[in-house]
């Protein structure tokens, strides 16, 4: 596709639209914003809201299908959340924003290359990896990082392949925060109700012969560090067919006096927990619960991994070596005491981590690998013209509203320095979006646009549908792109 004909530039709003047609090229000012989840979305949306009139926004994303971690980290079971997928899209369709998928930052595109192009660069790629426990055994068979098992049944391309062995009865998870629950949810939950969500196919076919009965949540702190939230306890402690567990001696302490003394959110969650653990029969193993054939969980407070077993052959994990702490102003201590859980399955589930961009594409910003972010200070990073919202900017933590009030805080950032930033377009030269679109066009790249993911998201749909669920996602990213062709090979709108 050329980027300019005769002074006039051939308009990507055409893609968007299904209409081709010839715009003069105006000096307007280019926002792009790398990555296409709830930071990447909010962010576009405050700066077109807020900022100049000729302010146009073009959103980047690595894969196909837009939304990031809404349709890739949310669980199946919490579609109100995904709720939020609609004014994304309405925004995607805005004459002034534009969604470019396909084009992944730091491989496809330089950032001295989008530096060039646009006069405004956000990076709003989130947290691709995870955090380690840097113990013995580790990288056994069996042992699995939690982001990699919610991108597997969340239909991740990436995580499509995951050996997850589901053959096991006991399964421990390590940490205590939202995505840890939701793993035990998962690993429990009654088939017939992951069949109504969005859970990917071949999750589904693997966990209708799972065998996992019992997962143990441990966490190196007590009850009151806890970093899940209430909604996601009650779904769990309410889970049909699965029996709680909570040692009632891990809450004698929150007397009256001592919930009265938190915030109100805190206090609600203490309260729910107490109440779960007075009403489970008391801790002493798998023993204690109703049934050979029912499903369980427990959650075991200040305990440290210290080792991961191996099994006789040394290949996959066979137990967890556990350090007992105390809690010392609200500090994990070790006590010096030692237990051996027996299980055939462990996953980490100690924080995502942020990376960096490919460093051999980038010579401009910095990154501090330790905190897995872009070193800024309120989204302004060291590289002029380039900015942070989202995980990258802060660290992997926070709701979608906590997201929505730091994309702002990086918005108005922007917005303030907008007087001093230099315009990278003008007359004669072409948009900041065709000189992408020029180059992912000499590299061979299919750019999917959003009218391209609406034909995507309309086969996942007419898939579900078919079979009672939301929509069955396409795991394959041959396949959107295949799918995102055919309206260029003949097909009809």
């Amino acid at each position: 596709m050329p980027p300019a004909l005769g002074g006039y530039t051939l308009c990507m709003r055409g893609l968007a639209t299904g209409r081709l047609g010839l715009l003069p090229v105006q000096r307007a000012l280019h926002a792009c914003v790398v990555g296409s989840g709830p930071a990447g979305f909010y962010t576009a949306q405050h700066l077109l809201k807020k900022g100049p009139g000729d302010l146009r926004v073009d959103i980047l994303d690595r894969l196909p299908a837009p939304f990031g971690l809404v349709r890739y980290g949310v669980a199946p079971h919490h579609q109100d959340v995904k709720n939020a997928i609609n004014g994304f899209s309405d925004l995607a369709r805005a004459e002034r924003c534009l969604f470019l998928g396909n084009i992944n930052v730091g491989v496809d595109i330089a950032l001295e290359q989008l530096r060039s192009c646009y006069d405004i660069v956000v990076m709003a790629y989130g947290a691709g990896a995870d955090r380690r426990l840097n113990i013995p055994g580790e990288d056994l068979g069996n042992v699995l990082s939690a982001r990699e098992f919610v991108g597997w049944y969340n239909g991740l391309p990436e995580n499509r392949e995951l050996s997850v062995d589901l053959s096991q009865e006991t399964a421990v998870v390590f940490g205590l925060g939202n995505v840890a629950l939701d793993v035990a949810m998962m690993l429990l939950s009654p088939i017939a109700f992951l069949k109504e969500t969005d859970i990917s196919e071949h999750a589904l076919e693997q966990l209708q012969h799972s065998r996992v009965k019992t997962v143990y949540l441990v966490g190196r702190r007590g009850p009151l560090q806890v970093a899940f939230t209430i909604k996601e306890c009650k779904e769990l402690i309410r889970l049909p067919d699965c029996t709680p567990g909570l040692r009632q001696e891990d809450f004698e302490q929150f007397t009256d006096e001592v919930l009265n003394g938190l915030p109100r959110p805190r206090k609600r969650l203490m309260k729910l927990l107490s109440q779960t653990a007075r009403t489970s029969r008391e801790a002493g193993g798998v023993d204690r619960f109703s049934s050979a054939s029912q499903k369980n969980w427990e959650m075991l407070f200040c305990r440290s991994p210290t080792e991961i077993l191996s099994d006789k052959s040394g290949s996959t994990v066979a137990g967890v070596k556990l350090q007992i702490n105390s809690l010392q102003d609200g500090k994990a201590v070790p006590t010096g005491r030692y237990e051996t859980l027996p299980c055939g399955l462990v996953f980490r589930s100690v924080g995502y981590h942020g990376t960096g961009l490919d460093t051999a594409s980038n010579k401009l910003l910095e990154f501090d690998d330790a905190r897995g972010i872009i070193p800024n200070k309120a989204g302004c990073t060291r590289c002029p013209g380039v900015y942070c919202s989202g995980w990258i900017k802060h660290g992997p933590s926070g709701t979608i509203v906590d997201t929505l009030n730091d994309a702002r805080e990086t918005s108005d950032v922007i917005l303030h320095d907008l007087p001093s930033l230099e315009r990278k377009t003008s007359p004669g030269v072409g948009t900041a979006t065709s000189s992408v679109l020029e180059l992912m066009n000499k590299k061979g790249i299919q750019v999917v646009s959003f009218k391209d993911w609406e034909r995507i998201d309309r086969v996942e749909v007419e898939r579900g549908q078919a079979v009672g669920k939301p929509r069955e996602k396409i795991t394959s990213v041959e396949e959107m792109l295949e799918i995102a062709r055919e309206r260029y090979g003949g097909g009809s709108e």
